[in-house]
């Protein structure tokens, strides 16, 4: 693994806007609420759990991702590849149990404390202290590999493999009253994951190449036939989705390829992703392979205030809907994480002038040309 030098990834805010959308599409829906019945099943796009529970789920469940998409260049031309997604966490609220006599608990000396909150702290869905709601929750941490300077050429040759892990962690949050006594801990625990990227480039025609890239989830997963599906997304990568840059060459459209080749673009094999052109309108240097549907050269509106994890929704009704929701829905939002206090707080100090941008914008209309009917 290694991280891209410095200039080589044109038009990066672009696509950074846009991957970052990919990324946390459908992490939470509205009304932005840990009840809510559809938060209840989240991760649902790009979801790679560990072989084996893939395989003792008959393969309803995916445990790898595959890109395929045509490169025209040369014997100079290089290949970058960045593979993203989300490693979730959980986050367990845990109230202590009465009579336990572990409130006054020592954090300083941390080799027991795990043991003690184990022990004296039960684990529940939500917990309300001084007017603040404290829920269960799963978090998600960015993760990212690269795998940089791929001459096309050496790589029709000698594909590459690269393995990468991350390691479990655990933390423990403390939460004290006026006396000193702890009356709320929060466990975030993180799984350990591993994977693999396999890349290879095939000859597909004069100055052109097939490339394809290949992710695998190889987490260890024991009794996964046992195991829930919350537990094996625990050891998933969530959201993933791969970005690919080519120097010295151009990815071809696969949506709108160029008539001659029209049948190799077919020939493409995609699995539970979607690559599109990405980047300045015409430019050919980039391509984000997608767990959802995109299309070429996708957009982020100029109007839109901010993310709200759902592509599918008009971004001024859901503003208008969180404007409508009750205190005490805002308060239960608000407690949900930091991404959905952040949406809250953006909404609530929305300027009107903001908002009424998002109601309606004249853009102008492709030029019309004269050999059109």
């Amino acid at each position: 693994m290694s991280m891209m030098p410095k200039g080589v990834e044109p038009n990066l805010s672009l696509v950074e806007k846009i991957a970052n959308a990919v990324l946390y599409e459908g992490y939470i829906l509205y009304p932005y609420r840990a009840s809510a019945v559809k938060n209840r099943q989240r991760w649902n796009f790009g979801a790679l759990c560990p072989q084996s529970y893939s395989l003792a789920q008959k393969g309803t469940e995916a445990w790898t991702m595959q890109t395929e998409c045509i490169v025209s260049g040369g014997e100079r031309t290089t290949l970058d590849v960045k593979v993203r997604f989300l490693h979730l966490l959980s986050r367990e609220v845990r109230a202590p149990i009465a009579d336990s006599g572990a409130r006054m608990v020592d954090d300083s000396d941390q080799e027991t404390l795990g043991s003690i909150v184990d022990s004296h702290f039960q684990a529940v869905e939500s917990l309300e202290v001084g007017g603040q709601i404290f829920q269960t929750w799963q978090e998600a941490s960015e993760r990212e590999v690269s795998v940089s300077v791929l001459n096309l050429s050496e790589l029709s040759a000698q594909p590459q493999r690269r393995t990468f892990s991350f390691p479990s962690q655990r933390e423990l949050e403390l939460l004290r009253d006026a006396d000193g006594q702890v009356v709320v801990v929060i466990v975030r625990q993180q799984q350990a994951i591993e994977g693999s990227i396999e890349i290879a480039a095939e000859h597909a025609g004069e100055k052109l190449s097939k490339i394809t890239v290949h992710i695998l989830n190889v987490t260890p997963l024991a009794d996964a036939e046992q195991k829930s599906r919350d537990d094996a997304l625990l050891r998933s990568f969530v959201s993933t989705h791969t970005i690919l840059n080519v120097r010295d060459g151009e990815f071809i459209s696969l949506l709108e390829p160029p008539e001659a080749l029209r049948e190799k673009a077919a020939a493409c094999h995609n699995a539970g992703t979607w690559p599109v052109l990405v980047g300045e309108e015409g430019a050919r240097d980039c391509l984000l392979s997608s767990p959802i549907i995109l299309y070429d050269y996708p957009q982020i509106a100029p109007e839109s205030a901010g993310d709200l994890f759902d592509g599918a929704e008009i971004d001024e009704i859901l503003t208008l809907r969180i404007m409508t929701l009750t205190d005490e829905e805002k308060r239960e939002m608000r407690g949900v994480d930091a991404r959905a206090r952040q949406i809250l707080e953006r909404t609530e100090t929305l300027p009107a002038e903001q908002l009424m941008k998002m109601h309606g914008v004249m853009r102008s209309s492709r030029p019309h040309q004269e050999n059109e009917q």
